[in-house]
């Protein structure tokens, strides 16, 4: 290898190191960030423990799961993917917050990596993600819900669930981006999350609904996730026996994937536009 190459070589594994060391800098300010204030901590973690108690305990005795079983070992994997899709509001208000108080171009006047922003928030809505689930698998194991299928099969469905949180962190940096105003992000968050989380299979089986709005539920993103999740749970599942049922760690894959390919680049897109 010629010195021009073995210097190249070593000034792109120079700003490697570089752009990591930045954005766990970044990762941890958004930490801690979120450990002052502790009534949004309160607010995010309580609105699934909300649910799991009005549906799983009010609502639940009128519900009836396709294939039999308890009604709450049904929900609870709806709730971890639910959970999930809204943590978006929280990270396009902070992304939003940032970019409205001109976070992004005191940045751009130190000496730090310009992919740290983004890649400290990615970073950090995945470890609260994490928090998140621990104390809904806390919450569930009090309520009755279990995993049938061994440990392994467990922390593959958690992390099929870390997997879409982070598809659903980068629709959620690109729209506080796009819309840098927190109070606007949070207006839209709501009418884009709720019909996803409504026309799915997280409270009930697409096999009740219309034709055509079941097969839209059961091709939903959310729903791919929760049908994976509770089979490798061996929580009850949702009947039907569609080609997207039948697939549905295949897509529960693929949909993160797909979703991330598409709007990290347009997020940093957006960003780059942002700083010049």
């Amino acid at each position: 290898m010629s010195d021009a190459a073995q210097g190249a070589a070593e000034l792109r594994v120079r700003r490697g190191r570089w752009a990591l060391t930045d954005g766990w800098v970044m990762t941890r300010r958004n930490m801690a960030h979120l450990l002052r204030t502790p009534e949004e901590m309160a607010l995010y973690f309580s609105l699934p423990i909300m649910f799991v108690l009005v549906f799983g305990y009010v609502f639940g005795n009128g519900m009836s799961v396709p294939e039999g079983g308890a009604y709450r070992e049904f929900l609870l994997p709806g709730v971890f993917a639910m959970t999930m899709l809204y943590g978006m509001g929280a990270t396009g208000t902070a992304i939003a917050m940032d970019a409205g108080r001109g976070v992004v171009d005191r940045f751009r006047a130190m000496p730090v990596a310009r992919s740290a922003l983004l890649t400290g928030r990615s970073a950090a809505d995945l470890l609260r993600g994490l928090l998140e689930l621990a104390v809904l698998v806390v919450c569930g194991l009090l309520v009755g819900w279990d995993w049938h299928r061994g440990v392994g099969r467990a922390l593959l469905a958690l992390a099929l669930v870390l997997a879409l949180r982070v598809a659903i962190t980068w629709i959620g940096i690109f729209l506080g981006l796009a819309v840098p105003n927190p109070d606007t992000v949070g207006t839209i968050v709501f009418p884009l999350a709720f019909p996803l989380t409504a026309v799915s299979n997280v409270f009930v089986s697409p096999e009740v609904m219309p034709g055509w709005l079941g097969t839209v539920a059961e091709w939903n993103p959310l729903s791919a996730t929760v049908a994976a999740i509770r089979e490798l749970f061996g929580n009850p599942g949702v009947g039907g026996g569609s080609w997207a049922t039948d697939h549905a760690l295949l897509l529960a894959v693929a949909w993160p994937v797909a979703l991330t390919a598409l709007c990290a680049p347009l997020a940093v897109r957006r960003y780059q536009r942002l700083s010049r």
